[in-house]
């Protein structure tokens, strides 16, 4: 028998392999905290490469870049390329492009042949679109570009219309039109106070005109007087201002004016003119996207009273519908429109038997053509006004001279949103001009195909989409939830339930935009169109896409996702805290109002958070049932149905139209991408909140965290 001390060392032996198994990598699992570890970071780092990515395409967009002036000789025309530099690249040189060009360019191009075959070129912003035709060119440095600078006075002009422009300024005018008609009382009031419209007509009252109105010229603060005029081209027809004795014999006087030569003069005043004449713009817009646009909406809805009024009472369509045109002609003014009109009423009561209607419908049809009457007046009250405020802003103008010295340029102020002289401002400058530029994206409509202007009826469209699908999205998935956790007994029903669920989560989206263009736009929106708004019929009201049955769609894609965040946050409350509850003489609704949901709430807003998340980002299905590429009105209104059937803007179809319809790919890239972030940054601040608002309930239930 072995002695005790003797099997001592082969115990402990065989206990340190054990350790030394233990302490293994293998054993320990380290490969496997290294694997997940870097998949982590792998899609972390691919995650906030393509924010980064995005994001400086995108936030530098706006910020101003010199103007460069590049005389260019291709060996058939030496022209001057005036622009923004908006990249560079280098591309592959080919024994075909020594063709066009010069001796000393091909001597250089072999060169570049013999080494690498690569030559680099840049893509310049010309802008001038309605003047030459494209607003970028490609300029190749060693067969093209003879010489570059950076002239003081370039001026890169923001336009309302017609894109950027780039010119150098020469004069700023103050115009006094010429009365188009002596007995006219529609003519500038401007040229009024200049000189009292004298009588007579012909050609000579109108020379006579000219003439004494050049002379009578204030020619303080150094201003000069001058002639507007209308000039033919080989292009066309444009208009230029020249001193009286530069009229030649085809140039058509449109106004006299008042001048200030040369390009420091000339951008000072209009730097003076500029906000005088933007309020005047912004009030114009204001009248007619406010009280003109109400007293047109009145002036509608009682049109649909009285058709309304005649549907009731049997009134003949017809008979309607030249009742209607009279009204307008009178509300108009078209008195021989209107007279014709009546008689056309009468004609169709005496000859076709067309039956009149009663006295009591006539006297309501009447008395709501009194009140449209009234409305027409104001509104063309209004539209006058707005005629005079548009006049009024249109006489002050500024005089460019493009790279083609041929061809001048006359700009109304009230057209431009901004111009600045890139080349000699400094960094504060530039500054305050990116963030204006920022504040006019943010806040501004879509101008130039969505190329230029603002996006904010978009951020307010896919706000106010995505805040009305969490509405309808959450308490339907909550419910839904509910019943198949709380309610319903464990069975093969609840089983393919759930599956269906699980499958609709991976549906194509666009699948739920053709249904929710059948169902919601062509079942239920027609339903009520017949219901509740049959006198603006054929015109839909509900029967087309628009915000409601957008949001409704997108909840019905979410729904899933809402289900099951929702189950899983009800399955994490203890069945303990349920079991207190009715022993407490709780009942089933009771326990799960005041003791299941509220320690559920937190997996619930995850749901709604996943759901945001992917609802606002959705494109194909809202292509079909209410987003559009620009909507003249804002998705909301103070007014049944307020607002709800109109179409609306969404970030993300207005990303996919700048990408992939715009007839100018090269001006919408910069906007895809500032359109991109700001999308990104919209979603993350929703998702902050709501994640915010989490934790907040997470702390007032720790114990049900999940």
């Amino acid at each position: 028998m072995t002695a005790p001390s003797d099997r001592v060392p082969v115990q402990k032996d065989r206990v340190e392999s054990v350790r030394r198994r233990g302490h293994s990598i293998v054993a320990r699992g380290e490969p496997m905290v290294w694997l997940t570890g870097s998949a982590l970071v792998v899609s972390l780092g691919m995650i906030l490469g393509l924010l980064v990515w995005i994001g400086s395409r995108g936030l530098p967009t706006f910020w101003p870049s010199r103007i460069i002036e590049t005389v260019v000789d291709s060996g058939r025309s030496r022209v001057v390329v005036l622009g923004e530099v908006t990249r560079e690249e280098e591309y592959e040189l080919r024994e075909s492009d020594l063709i066009p060009a010069s001796e000393g360019v091909q001597a250089a191009m072999r060169r570049a042949l013999d080494a690498d075959r690569r030559v680099s070129r840049r893509l310049v912003l010309t802008g001038n679109a309605d003047l030459f035709g494209s607003r970028f060119r490609w300029v190749e440095k060693v067969r093209e570009v003879k010489s570059d600078r950076f002239p003081r006075w370039a001026v890169r002009v923001d336009r309302r219309e017609g894109g950027p422009f780039f010119g150098y300024p020469t004069a700023s005018a103050e115009l006094f039109p010429v009365p188009s008609g002596w007995s006219d009382a529609e003519h500038s009031q401007a040229s009024v106070r200049l000189l009292a419209a004298p009588t007579g007509g012909g050609d000579a009252a109108r020379a006579e005109w000219i003439a004494e109105a050049l002379r009578r010229v204030d020619r303080s603060d150094g201003a000069e007087p001058a002639l507007y005029v209308r000039r033919r081209v080989e292009s066309g027809v444009t208009t230029v201002l020249i001193p009286p004795e530069g009229l030649g014999d085809g140039d058509a006087v449109e106004a006299v004016a008042r001048v200030w030569w040369g390009a420091e003069p000339a951008f000072g005043r209009f730097e003076d003119w500029h906000d005088g004449v933007r309020d005047l713009v912004a009030e114009s817009q204001r009248l007619q996207g406010g009280e003109i646009a109400e007293l047109a909406d009145e002036v509608e809805d009682l049109r649909l009273e009285r058709r309304t009024v005649g549907r009731r009472n049997d009134v003949d369509p017809l008979w309607l519908d030249v009742h209607d045109t009279l009204i307008r002609y009178r509300g108009e003014g078209q008195v021989e429109s209107a007279e014709r009109t009546r008689q056309r009423l009468e004609r169709l009561e005496r000859e076709f038997g067309y039956r009149r209607p009663s006295e009591t419908v006539l006297a309501q049809l009447e008395e709501l053509e009194s009140s449209e009457l009234q409305l027409r007046r104001e509104l063309e009250d209004l539209a006058s006004r707005d005629r005079s405020i548009r006049r009024e802003a249109s006489r002050f103008v500024i005089q460019f001279e493009t790279s083609d010295q041929d061809v001048s340029a006359v700009v109304e102020i009230g057209e431009i949103v901004r111009a600045f002289p890139a080349n000699q401002i400094g960094a504060g400058r530039q500054l305050s001009i990116y963030l204006d530029r920022w504040w006019e994206f943010l806040t501004d409509e879509p101008r130039e195909s969505n190329r230029e202007g603002g996006v904010f009826p978009a951020i307010f469209g896919t706000v106010m989409m995505s805040l009305f699908m969490c509405l309808a999205v959450v308490p339907f998935g909550v419910l839904a939830a509910l019943y198949l956790r709380e309610y319903a007994k464990s069975g093969p029903i609840v089983s393919l339930i759930r599956i269906a669920v699980n499958n609709l989560a991976g549906v194509p989206s666009i699948v739920f935009g053709v249904f929710g263009l059948g169902f919601f736009c062509y079942i239920v929106g027609a339903g009520i169109d017949d219901l509740l708004y049959e006198s603006r019929l054929p015109s839909p009201t509900f029967g087309s896409g628009g915000l409601l049955w957008a949001s409704f769609t997108l909840a019905l894609m979410t729904a899933p996702v809402v289900i099951v965040a929702t189950e899983e946050a009800l399955s994490a409350v203890p069945n303990s805290m349920r079991e207190g509850s009715y022993a407490c003489g709780a009942s089933k609704w009771q326990t799960i109002r005041r003791i299941v949901l509220p320690r559920a709430l937190p997996g619930i807003l995850t749901g709604a958070i996943l759901a945001m998340a992917r609802g606002a980002g959705e494109v194909a299905p809202l292509m079909l049932v209410g987003a559009v590429k620009v909507a003249p009105e804002l998705p909301i209104a103070a007014e049944a149905p307020f607002g709800l059937n109109r179409s609306f803007m969404h970030l993300g179809y207005h990303i996919f139209d700048l990408g992939f319809k715009s007839p100018d790919s090269e001006a919408a890239k910069p906007m895809v991408f500032t359109t991109t972030f700001l999308l990104i940054t919209i979603i993350a601040i929703l998702n902050l909140l709501a994640i915010w608002l989490r934790g907040r309930l997470r702390k007032k239930y720790e114990s049900a965290a999940f």
